[in-house]
């Protein structure tokens, strides 16, 4: 066991020499996983309640994924988007054939795909409604990504620190406020060019949308002629219980974008229209190795296997025995838990302002015992398992964090 621990140090200490700290990394390295778990390089196993960031959707080493990968690096991996690539053509007709898209670009990540549907809404503010100076209207607490532009979308200050100049053409407005909203769009009557959400927001503590506020939106947006983008990113896939996050409030998007879930951990991102805002030509927007023929392939193993092994409704189901299990601990320490809030496999445990526990005191002590939670700010606990978690699975981790709190509150 020593010169397993010994190991694991080597490891940590060779990582933090050559890799830029970009990230506050638990002390653990994981080797290996599969289905809802995973094992450290010392051995130790984990209930993956974290899956990448909501991203692993199959979970690890999934036999559909494994296939998918092996059939198709034997075959074409890239070639550019210079020529026609059928399993970019196969995913892109699942995808419009499973949502209210007509239209599909392909990219390799949540934030460049934020950033083709920022620049869309642009050019179609320039080009259809002669708009020069368009504004996006984005939430208070959202998050779209790393990019300048996308930093600049993403209404959290602490982003955007140290970072400017940042880039013109956005504002913020409350989410799930309809006044502050309707006066937003008063104040950029004639510039309006789109109204960016998240149907859920994660980074911002796991806040589901109001299904009137977003009806709400979308009134504006038809009235003014702006369009309604929704970040699917982090909610969409199945995660909350439906394929889309949209289908949960009763309301179209124009344009949608999707990453994380989509390729079940290969990296993949679209950005979905439909054809009334379909404005890009040729030179317009491009990614080298966005829709390559691998990860396309694997993101249509993924989308085909949420149906075969009926993924969205386990999502639901063990969303609600999460959620029921959760509040069942909130009751017992009503001090030290406020809510439990979310839909599907994307729940949030919100901790009190007043209460000196931190998200990531939970996490580590969680960690400590077996189970791998990720924060949404300084006081929410994130939980974004697998869609492939099983009952026993979400048992032993609500136990797990009954044991913490019954810790953490002595």
């Amino acid at each position: 066991m020593t010169a397993v621990l010994a190991a694991a140090s080597r490891d940590i200490e060779q990582f933090d020499q050559y890799v830029m700290g970009t990230y506050a990394r638990f002390p653990l390295v994981l080797e290996r996983g599969l289905g809802s778990r995973v094992w450290s390089n010392e051995g130790k196993e984990y209930l993956d309640f974290v899956a990448g960031i909501a991203t692993c959707t199959l979970g690890h080493a999934h036999p559909r994924m494994v296939q998918a990968v092996t059939e198709q690096i034997q075959k074409l991996h890239h070639v550019s988007n210079l020529y026609y690539l059928a399993p970019q053509g196969d995913l892109a007709q699942w995808l419009v054939e499973n949502s209210c898209a007509d239209k599909v670009f392909f990219c390799n990540s949540g934030a460049e795909a934020n950033e083709a549907a920022l620049k869309l809404a642009r050019k179609y503010a320039h080009t259809v409604h002669g708009i020069s100076e368009p504004v996006v209207l984005t939430a208070m607490a959202s998050f779209h990504g790393r990019t300048i532009a996308t930093i600049t979308a993403t209404g959290q200050p602490k982003y955007q620190k140290d970072f400017s100049p940042l880039l013109g053409g956005f504002d913020y407005i409350p989410y799930n406020d309809p006044e502050a909203l309707v006066a937003a769009v008063g104040q950029y009557q004639g510039r309006l060019a789109a109204i960016m959400l998240e149907p859920l927001q994660g980074e911002g503590g796991v806040r589901p949308g109001d299904r009137a506020y977003f009806q709400k939106v979308r009134e504006l947006c038809d009235q003014h002629g702006a369009l309604l983008i929704f970040d699917e990113v982090q909610v969409g896939m199945g995660r909350s219980g439906k394929l889309w996050g949209y289908e949960n409030l009763g309301v179209q998007p124009d344009i949608f974008t999707s990453a994380k879930g989509l390729g079940g951990g290969i990296p993949i991102g679209a950005m979905l229209c439909r054809k009334n805002c379909d404005v890009f030509g040729p030179g317009d927007h491009a990614s080298t190795f966005g829709g390559n023929p691998f990860a396309c392939a694997v993101a249509l193993a993924v989308c085909q296997t949420l149906v075969t092994e009926n993924l969205i409704a386990n999502a639901r189901e063990r969303g609600q025995q999460l959620r029921d299990g959760l509040r069942v601990i909130a009751e017992q320490v009503p001090l030290e838990i406020e809510e439990v809030r979310g839909w599907g496999l994307i729940q949030g445990l919100v901790l009190p302002e007043s209460s000196s526990i931190q998200s990531r005191d939970v996490v580590k002590a969680a960690m400590d015992r077996g189970l791998l939670l990720v924060p949404a700010g300084p006081k929410v606990v994130r939980f974004v398992p697998p869609l492939v978690v099983t009952a026993t699975e979400i048992e032993r981790a609500v136990a797990i964090v009954g044991d913490v709190f019954t810790e953490l509150c002595r």
